[in-house]
């Protein structure tokens, strides 16, 4: 759970969150389940935090069964596909979901 502060402190992270589901063209479930993932998650590390806003877009994604690329959320989030992939299994097994098993 967060508090309402923190969407006002991680607003710049949530802008490009925002904007990245935007070019990605995911429904606003995704982009609910993105936000709620990232502020329930954000890390103390100024650095981790841009990897940790693109793992909650592709898992948020997946939730939501608006699937994109690892490497196309990574792009359009500005971080590397390593990123994403590092942090969203974590994010899912958190917030109570089970991860795919591809």
């Amino acid at each position: 759970m967060y508090r309402a502060r923190d969407e006002v402190d991680e607003e710049e992270h949530l802008a490009r969150l925002r904007q990245a589901a935007e070019s990605l063209d995911l429904p606003a479930t995704a982009r609910s389940n993105a936000t709620e993932l990232f502020l329930t998650n954000v890390p103390d590390a100024e650095r981790s935090k841009p990897a940790v806003a693109a793992a909650a877009l592709y898992a948020g994604a997946l939730v939501a069964g608006a699937q994109r690329p690892q490497t196309a959320v990574a792009d359009a989030m500005g971080v590397t596909r390593l990123s994403v992939q590092q942090h969203w299994k974590e994010l899912l097994d958190d917030a109570g979901f089970e991860p795919p098993e591809w």
